[in-house]
């Protein structure tokens, strides 16, 4: 597994408010996009989009690359 640092800055605005955030792993930059994506499609859309997201990097996708 590699080692990934991330150096970005972010910022993004919605009708109720906005935020920036400086992410430095891919962790951090994986809260901050889970967080958009419910602000976005609420928590179910997010969870059906994770799920089709997830579904593409399975095992049996990866092995048929």
């Amino acid at each position: 597994m590699a080692i990934v640092l991330i150096d970005a800055d972010i910022r993004a605005k919605w009708p109720q408010g906005q935020c920036a955030h400086s992410p430095g792993s891919p962790e951090e930059l994986a809260i901050i996009a889970i967080d958009l994506l419910v602000k976005e499609l609420g928590t179910e859309g997010a969870q059906n989009f994770m799920n089709q997201m997830f579904l593409r990097y399975s095992t049996g996708a990866l092995s048929n690359a």
